[in-house]
């Protein structure tokens, strides 16, 4: 408690000043006096001198005002810089003077601090330009989840106007599921402003030392309309193509059968012809049923029953399947994942079958094996062949280089990966002839 009654009767700066000046002051004076009316001295000379002693005490008494002044100056200009009011100028900054030169970097400080304002109200407002002009809807919420800031598509997506927006919950504005929702999936949405698929990307930031959360909402029906009309013309053309293909000759070997058997008299050979035409047209209609079931089988591929799967043994029993080659198994430890045990096998018959195609034509070698990568389980499947020609097309439905395949196998392959939550690459070996398939599955469902 005594401490903070002397800290309240301290002394200002502008006091001190003022009792240091005249204390620095007062003694020359009495010794100056004393000496002077107590000494051999005329009256003239004793009230002169005094007279200019006491001048000159009056002039170091002014002296306060020269230090406090500038100081209260300088008080000033802080303060308004703190204020944010950066077009106050000190008069006086010059060079080579102690006082001028802290007026200078002031002044300097100002001037900064002007220019930087100026450049982030500039950014500001392109921000703000940026953001009424996407057309994404973007929210940003405080730990409270409460609606902080929200742009014009928004704002018409919610129907209100930011006024109304600001503040209110997630929950109450529809948006709680897009705090909690999985990024990497569309959802289906409906708010007063449109309804349709929407994208979510979400992100964190900090204001004031607390944690906010970005939420951007993407329209995506259009897009997805888009690539569905795609999807669906692509499919037309390739069934147009493999039905004309098919239906084209048996259209003409069935008119010519037909005008065969209106010749009268018939040809001697008549039946072998018939039979020729008819043998062509069983064929080309079986090709088409083929076809068919190929494509039934792409688009109805049932969603993977898992379980627990030794992959190890998984791996050594498709590569004995293989008889036009010998598949040379790596060794490795035993492993075990969460999957379809007959969807994973077909994917790797696919494989290997195609590897075994590939180092046939050079006579060469395959090779498969398996090792763990993390949170995975990896599958390789390499070849000594010519390696890949046009990697554009390898997982494109129907599409093949090998006389009489579907062009199924790849695609369907890639399918069942990713409905395991894995995924399947193929690229040439580097450094060597050939090509790598590359299998990743997760370890558990």
């Amino acid at each position: 408690m005594k401490s903070r009654t002397k800290l309240r009767h301290r002394l200002s700066f502008e006091n001190r000043l003022t009792w240091l000046t005249i204390g620095a002051a007062a003694l020359p004076a009495f010794v100056a006096l004393a000496l002077l009316w107590f000494g051999d001295y005329s009256a003239k000379l004793q009230w002169t001198l005094t007279l200019v002693i006491a001048l000159a005490a009056i002039f170091i008494g002014t002296t306060r005002e020269h230090v406090v002044r500038p100081l209260q100056t300088i008080t000033n200009l802080l303060a308004a810089l703190r204020e944010g009011d950066y077009s106050i100028r000190a008069r006086g900054a010059r060079e080579n003077d102690a006082l001028g030169e802290a007026l200078l970097e002031i002044n300097s400080l100002g001037e900064t601090l002007r220019v930087q304002r100026l450049g982030a109200f500039e950014a500001t407002a392109l921000l703000r330009t940026i953001m009424a002009e996407i057309d994404v809807a973007v929210f940003t919420f405080d730990p409270e989840r409460r609606l902080r800031l929200v742009n014009r598509a928004g704002e018409n997506l919610l129907g209100q106007p930011i006024d109304k927006l600001l503040g209110r919950r997630a929950g109450d504005l529809g948006l709680d599921v897009c705090l909690e929702a999985n990024q990497d999936a569309p959802l289906t949405l409906t708010f007063p402003g449109g309804s349709g698929r929407w994208g979510i990307r979400r992100s964190s930031f900090r204001e004031h030392g607390l944690p906010h959360e970005l939420v951007v909402l993407t329209d995506l029906s259009r897009t997805l309309r888009e690539e569905e009309r795609n999807a669906w013309q692509r499919l037309v053309r390739v069934i147009g193509h493999e039905m004309n293909n098919s239906l084209a000759p048996i259209k003409s070997i069935a008119g010519s059968l037909e005008s065969l058997i209106r010749r009268d008299p018939a040809p001697a050979d008549w039946r072998d012809d018939a039979r020729t035409g008819l043998n062509i047209i069983a064929t080309r209609a079986e090709s088409l049923s083929r076809f068919m079931q190929a494509y039934a089988r792409l688009a109805r591929l049932p969603p993977p029953q898992k379980e627990p799967v030794n992959i190890a043994e998984l791996v050594r029993r498709v590569a004995t399947l293989e008889t036009r080659l010998p598949v040379t198994v790596a060794p490795g430890r035993d492993l075990t994942i969460e999957a379809d045990a007959a969807q994973v096998e077909q994917l790797l018959i696919n494989i290997i079958h195609n590897a075994v195609d590939a180092a046939l034509e050079t006579n060469g070698t395959v090779t498969t094996g398996w090792r763990e990568a993390g949170e995975c389980v990896e599958v390789y499947v390499r070849d000594t062949g010519p390696g890949i020609m046009n990697p554009t097309n390898l997982f494109v439905p129907f599409f093949t280089t090998k006389p009489g395949g579907s062009g199924i196998g790849l695609a369907l392959s890639r399918q069942i990966a990713e409905a395991h939550g894995g995924s399947l690459i193929l690229a040439n070996r580097s450094g060597q002839t050939g090509c790598e398939a590359l299998l990743r599955l997760p370890k558990e469902a």
